[in-house]
């Protein structure tokens, strides 16, 4: 017999009982087994006597014995209840010539999830009509990126190269990273602060200029940040940026492997019309995403969050191992993540109910056009695609991003949605 008791919102406790000989059954199988193979001094393997046995290894088998009696009494006893992770056992009966082994196990239940209805919300969606003059400036940037400089006789301005030394002082003395040697900083790019480019910009070579110049309040470094410094900056050279012609080896070094100058603009817009429309993919769904969890209540189970939180840790930790940050000592706490953790669990759990209850679970042919548009960015599109119909796992992954993608189209149909017209260096930009 077993009972289930309601502890809180999601968490049961069972009470129930096991045989004695069903645990004392399997403690002599094991036992018994182990006879077979193990190696105790004096004796040959195959002949130490039972109670010898029973003697070094009868407690561990009767621990395993009862573990896994507990496992299946559980499993049999909660089968019609939506179990969230682990159960905590607890054995309430010491006595191993007890009769029965009475036990309770504490445990989470799936919630409910009914999702709310969306009629009421209003959801902007977000578009863009990819422009010629989008794929004019792509070009012009990417030949900027690959600019070399020559040295000019001239004062520096907007997108040279200058090479300066400069010493920052705090109340008389150099603050910590407040000195550089021979430093190239590009005019324009953002790499250095605004005030102290504006500083820079007007300088020519050989000159020393001294200025002050106030931090931002948030600026990353606490011990000047919001303060008041002096600069005293020697500018070396400027060099001017000399563009590259827009020839088969420009073309090459943009990923266009046989240099066609003429496929230029064409692969430009297609790769610009594809991130446009992945990068508008990921906003809108954010905001279809956020509109479920307005509308939409319910408890998450703790085990459920804490496994979450400790996923995030751990990817955060091999992101930044990655990146070659030491992880080792850092203090993180899993809490850190707990905000987001639970976001993801809900919406987990919002998609799975969608899907059940209004079909939209991911058909193949979706799937197939999902892999076969991503494997367009790539040389080898074929590998790319049969790469993924190898690992299931990776399928899966595909899977659940169409999955998104249908919940996203149906939510848009259910709420009220109201088109807005994207700002496309806001758009690139947004990540």
């Amino acid at each position: 017999m077993s009972s289930v008791e309601t502890v809180s919102a999601l968490e049961r406790r069972l009470n129930a009982s096991i045989p004695q000989q069903a645990i004392r059954s399997q403690v002599s199988a094991r036992l018994k087994n182990i006879g077979r193979n193990v190696k105790i001094a004096g004796f040959r393997p195959g002949k130490v006597p039972t109670k010898i046995i029973e003697q070094f290894y009868g407690a561990q088998a009767w621990q395993d014995a009862l573990s896994d009696a507990l496992q299946r009494s559980f499993s049999e006893a909660s089968e019609s209840l939506r179990v969230a992770g682990s159960p905590k056992f607890e054995v309430k009966t010491k006595d191993q010539n007890a009769d029965q082994i009475e036990y309770s196990a504490i445990f989470e239940v799936y919630p409910e999830v009914v999702v709310g209805d969306l009629s009421g919300v209003s959801i902007e969606r977000l578009v863009y009509e990819l422009t010629q003059a989008d794929v004019d400036n792509t070009i012009a940037t990417l030949r900027k990126q690959r600019a070399t400089f020559e040295k000019v006789e001239r004062a520096a301005q907007a997108e040279d190269r200058v090479i300066i030394d400069f010493t920052g002082k705090l109340n008389g003395e150099v603050f910590p990273g407040g000195e550089a040697k021979d430093l190239a900083v590009v005019l324009g790019t953002g790499s250095m602060l605004a005030d102290f480019e504006a500083a820079v910009t007007g300088m020519k070579a050989g000159k020393t200029k001294s200025f002050d110049m106030t931090f931002p309040k948030d600026y990353h470094g606490k011990e000047i940040a919001g303060k008041k410094v002096n600069f005293t900056v020697t500018l070396h050279a400027v060099e001017a940026p000399r563009l590259p012609e827009i020839d088969a080896e420009f073309v090459k070094s943009v990923g266009i492997a046989d240099g066609d100058v003429s496929k230029l603009e064409g692969e430009i817009r297609k790769n610009l019309a594809r991130e446009v429309s992945r990068r508008l993919g990921v906003r809108n769904k954010d905001a279809v995403m956020d509109a479920l969890l307005k509308v939409t209540k319910f408890d998450v189970p703790k085990v459920l969050l804490e496994k979450e939180e400790q996923e995030l840790m751990q990817h955060t930790v091999e992101d930044l191992e990655s990146r070659g940050v030491k992880t080792k000592g850092m203090p993180l706490d899993s809490s850190l993540f707990r905000e987001r953790a639970e976001k993801r669990v809900k919406l987990g759990l919002i998609l799975v109910e969608l899907m059940q209850k209004h079909g939209l679970k991911a058909k193949p042919e979706q799937v197939k056009a999902m892999i076969e548009d991503y494997a367009q960015g790539f040389d080898e599109s074929e590998q790319i695609i049969r790469w993924y119909a190898a690992d299931p796992n990776r399928m899966l992954e595909v899977e659940n991003l169409v999955l998104e993608e249908n919940v996203v189209s149906w939510a848009m149909g259910q709420a009220k949605t109201t088109d807005k017209q994207a700002v496309f260096n806001e758009l690139m930009g947004s990540e």
